[in-house]
């Protein structure tokens, strides 16, 4: 019989058929919209808790040291407390170290540090990876050694180097000691990447025409660039935020980078210009939050690179 005719009959005899299971909401029950409401309010405490620091130094570089040291607490700079000063204070004080040569200073310390990073990184990953060799586990290890050894440990060896290469105070010895920080976390992140794109697809390229070389620009490279923006990235912040190895190698004014020209504002015989300070320190902060807002779509693909498998 059917399961049209057994309906059928079971209305004719007077009965009921029996409900089946209940069926379940896709979105699911109170409980979970209750929990979901209750992360999003803790996710939303976090990026108050992070962002408000650097909403606390934006709007202290606009108001006048006479409201910062007030007793009144100003959240906003409102328009008879707004002033410009402190940025135009930083730019052309004469008093303290000058922040153009600094800048220049940043700028080539990092961008020399970076790009030979990638390079050296992104080649060393390639050999490590791609091709079988005495001494690959042993190196590999090394490199884990050397990041876990601190930088600090390494300050009077690292010194005596760059002084005896007569290096002290130029931006080539500065960048050979960012290097040799940067080097390990590049190598061994930059690793990761390429042992996630098959060799496979390479010697399908091959198989189709191309050569060994052809075949990892055309179609190797372009799914490791994700990968390379976001351990550039990394290094990029390393290397433009670090102050205790350049503040013992560049010691003249004229080779300081931005983090020790920020040091500068805080004096032993006067009192530290607070506005100035941080609006320096928003000077600082800039080119990183430029640079990010353009690499941020390739970054977040490089930092989830692999997650999904298939």
């Amino acid at each position: 019989m059917s399961a049209v005719e057994s309906r059928t009959v079971q209305a004719g005899l007077g009965i009921r058929p029996q409900a089946g299971p209940a069926r379940t909401s896709g979105r699911g029950g109170p409980a979970r919209r209750v929990g979901d409401v209750v992360w999003g309010l803790v996710a939303v405490a976090v990026f108050a808790m992070s962002a408000f620091p650097v909403y606390w130094m934006i709007n202290t570089s606009f108001l006048p040291n006479s409201a910062i040291r007030g007793e009144d607490i100003a959240f906003f700079p409102t328009p008879d407390l707004f002033t410009m000063r402190n940025y135009v204070s930083v730019i052309t004080d004469e008093s303290r170290a000058a922040f153009t040569p600094a800048m220049w200073n940043s700028i080539w310390v990092t961008t020399l540090t970076v790009f030979l990073a990638m390079i050296l990184g992104f080649l060393a990953s390639l050999a490590l990876t791609r091709f079988k060799f005495k001494g690959r586990r042993t190196f590999i290890l090394l490199i884990l050694v050397v990041q876990m050894l601190p930088g600090e440990a390494m300050f009077i060896s690292l010194f005596r180097i760059i002084d005896s290469w007569h290096m002290l105070n130029t931006v080539i010895g500065l960048v050979l000691v960012y290097l040799a920080g940067v080097l390990p976390f590049t190598i061994w992140t930059l690793r990761g990447f390429v042992n996630g794109v098959p060799a496979e697809l390479e010697e399908a390229a091959m198989i189709d025409g191309c050569t060994k070389a052809g075949a990892f620009w055309r179609v190797t490279f372009p799914l490791l660039a994700p990968g390379l923006v976001a351990t550039g990235v990394f290094a990029l912040i390393q290397a433009w935020n670090e102050f205790i190895l350049a503040l013992i190698i560049m010691s003249r004014p004229e080779s300081m980078t931005l983090p020790i020209w920020l040091r500068t504002f805080q004096q032993a015989n006067e009192a530290t210009n607070w506005g100035a300070m941080m609006a320096g320190s928003t000077l600082v902060a800039l080119p990183v939050v430029i640079f990010f807002l353009f690499v941020q779509g390739r970054m977040t693909g490089g930092l989830v690179s692999g997650a999904v498998k298939g």
